[in-house]
């Protein structure tokens, strides 16, 4: 039985500026802008949110099926899936398209221009929840439109719990496709800006719709989690990291652990935990799938930080 993530699967581009943007970009001529900058530091992770969330679970020892649209141009990206020993049966390459790419410079101040390309994302839509078998749990997650969509459809159909988790999704729904979408979920994950624009597109409180799903679950970086279900309010505290590096795929790696826990039936705060430890671990590291710290390692920082293992 494996936890099925329908997601994205990206390269991202990072690039370096060694200044200040505001030093190059004149607020008067805004209208006409054309600029340049030099990146020395450049490098290419392996990133999207399936591809973060199985590599996560990967590291609990969880088997996840990855279900993702990619391009071409994915051989790097499935020989390191292979490598890890992720299953790529429902990754499916289109020859006519790109793999789904982010390219991003920061400069020193940690300003970001990403210009964000989907490529073969778009056609998520062409996988089908009907050609996989022995799933317990799933999380639909940022991906092509379409494809989220009939994904929480046919999960709901299925009667195979998930978790939707919208992400930078969002601004691709309404409020009644987002009220679709949570209605056959069994708990609804976004940061607290996301919780927020959740809350405006649907009319509903976080409250309100927790009462739709098990839990709502709010993510606030070093504030934590909240986590609304049964009509409570659940406090989960960070867990404070060895380093603070790059909060990018800081979110994926939390909703491994959620999912891990979901998977064994633990109640929601000792699910939150595993889920607050995993994304302490990985803001240590760049990138989203740089952190290779073993299971046994993360069972002692479990213990070390909550006073038990799991």
């Amino acid at each position: 039985m494996a936890i099925l993530v329908c997601g994205s699967i990206a390269y991202d581009t990072i690039m370096v500026f060694r200044d200040q943007f505001k030093n190059h970009i004149l607020p008067d001529q805004i209208h006409i802008l054309n600029v340049a900058f030099m990146v020395p530091d450049l490098r290419r992770e392996y990133g999207g949110c399936a591809g973060n969330i199985a590599y996560g679970l990967k590291l609990l020892g969880e088997e996840a099926l990855i279900m993702a649209t990619v391009g071409h141009d994915f051989g790097p990206y499935e020989q390191r899936l292979r490598t890890l020993g992720l299953s790529t049966a429902h990754v499916r390459a289109l020859d006519d398209h790109f793999t789904a790419q982010a390219f991003i410079t920061t400069d020193i101040d940690d300003n970001q221009i990403t210009a964000f390309h989907p490529g073969a994302m778009a056609e998520s839509h062409r996988n089908r929840i009907g050609e996989t078998s022995g799933v317990r749990l799933a999380i639909v997650s940022p991906d092509g439109r379409q494809g989220m969509l009939e994904h929480a459809r046919d999960l709901a159909a299925a009667k195979i719990p998930y978790v939707f988790d919208p992400g930078q999704g969002l601004p691709m729904f309404s409020g009644e496709d987002l009220l679709e979408m949570l209605s056959g979920a069994r708990a609804l994950t976004v940061n607290d800006y996301e919780a927020r624009m959740v809350e405006q597109k649907t009319g509903q409180t976080i409250s309100e719709l927790s009462t739709r799903v098990e839990a709502v679950v709010v993510t606030r970086g070093a504030e934590g989690a909240d986590i609304f279900a049964g009509g409570q309010q659940i406090r989960v505290p960070a867990v404070k990291p060895d380093s603070l590096v790059d909060p990018t795929g800081c979110g994926d790696a939390f909703r491994a652990g959620l999912l891990y826990g979901m998977a064994r039936g633990w109640d929601w705060l000792r699910a939150g935990r595993l889920a607050s430890l995993m994304g302490s671990i990985k803001i240590a590291c760049r990138g989203g799938q740089n952190h290779r710290p073993s299971r046994e390692e993360i069972v002692r920082r479990h213990e070390k930080a909550f006073g038990e293992g799991f």
